[in-house]
């Protein structure tokens, strides 16, 4: 098979799979479109932390420790910043700052922010395609029990403190998907679609709130694979357990499936969960395999089992019937 895959992604989570799976894809087959619900204005700047995390962490030139923002960082801004009394509370590094500076011109220039991220990726080296979900301002807001927070102010300012009583896209009925996100999911040739391990509330539903985008989804012929979040009830990064908590749903990926049910036509889950027979109860087909992604080779493993797991479903849909005529 030789037709592109598409990933749906957030951030550091979703960024890992990424780049599993651009190590292991021709990479001009890689299509990526990433939440753009996170992005912000900060300091007159337009700022996409998603977007900038997979195109660092594809461009080779993300912070490994952190997890987020370049290498080889420093932070003399911030330093000013602080010393003059501002707004502090959101890390701009000084090599990250050049990225937010040309990003707020080139958009205030009238080009799109699919353009830019296209532009970014070519300098960065990257082959595959990155996507913004669409080119049109949508917000992610969090309702606390301290009322209506920006998704940074909650998630970095707040540090996640606040109760999450309910979460909402702002902006999201009235955009349009990218052109290339439609594109994809049109696309005859489609391998497959795999939904990347990110928080299923806020990076992931944020794409599918989109118009158009859930629908596409669901008529594409391609399998669409999520890889579930969860490990032994846990998240390995971000609030998505906690946030699960405050929203009454059990962090299981029985949770997980249900969330994505009537998109996904299988799932992958952690070795742990299926050992504890978590995944038997499933109504689609689950790959058990080892979801922890530490190095390198753990990101392309899952990637390429990913890929094996969806080629497998897509070969079971199109075997044909089974003869039932009666010899005589």
């Amino acid at each position: 098979m030789s037709g592109p895959i598409l990933a749906l992604c957030g951030g550091i989570g979703g960024a890992k799979l990424a780049l599993g799976l651009y190590h292991v894809l021709e990479p001009q087959q890689l299509i990526v479109a990433v939440n753009t619900g996170d992005d912000f204005e900060h300091l007159g700047l337009s700022i996409s932390p998603d977007i900038d995390t997979v195109l660092y962490t594809l461009g080779g030139v993300a912070d490994r420790e952190r997890g987020w923002g370049r290498s080889e960082e420093t932070w003399n801004f911030m330093t000013a910043l602080r010393e003059l009394g501002g707004e502090h509370w959101f890390q701009l590094g000084d090599r990250d700052l050049a990225l937010h500076v040309e990003r707020t011109r080139t958009l205030r220039e009238g080009a799109t922010l699919t353009m830019f991220v296209e532009r970014v990726a070519r300098a960065l080296g990257i082959d595959a395609q990155i996507l913004p979900m669409t080119d049109d301002r949508v917000r992610t807001m969090v309702n606390t029990d301290e009322g209506d927070l920006e998704f940074q102010r909650y998630f970095v300012e707040r540090r996640c403190a606040p109760a999450v009583r309910a979460l909402r896209f702002e902006g999201a009925s009235q955009a349009t998907p990218a052109a290339g996100l439609c594109r994809a999911l049109s696309d005859p040739t489609l391998r497959a679609v795999v939904i990347c391990p990110s928080n299923p509330y806020l990076s992931i539903d944020p794409i599918l709130a989109v118009p158009g985008v859930r629908m596409l989804l669901a008529a594409t012929t391609a399998p669409v694979i999520a890889v579930s979040p969860i490990i032994g009830g846990q998240a390995i990064k971000g609030p998505t357990v906690k946030i699960m908590a405050e929203l009454g749903i059990s962090a299981t990926n029985e949770s997980v499936a249900a969330h994505y049910r009537g998109l996904i036509d299988g799932l992958v889950i952690d070795d742990i969960d299926a050992d504890s027979g978590e995944g038997a109860g499933l109504d689609v087909p689950v790959l058990a395999t080892r979801t922890l992604m530490q190095d390198l080779a753990d990101r392309t493993r899952l990637a390429e089992e990913v890929i094996a797991f969806a080629e497998r479903l897509a070969a079971a849909t199109s075997a044909p019937e089974p003869s039932h005529a009666v010899g005589i």
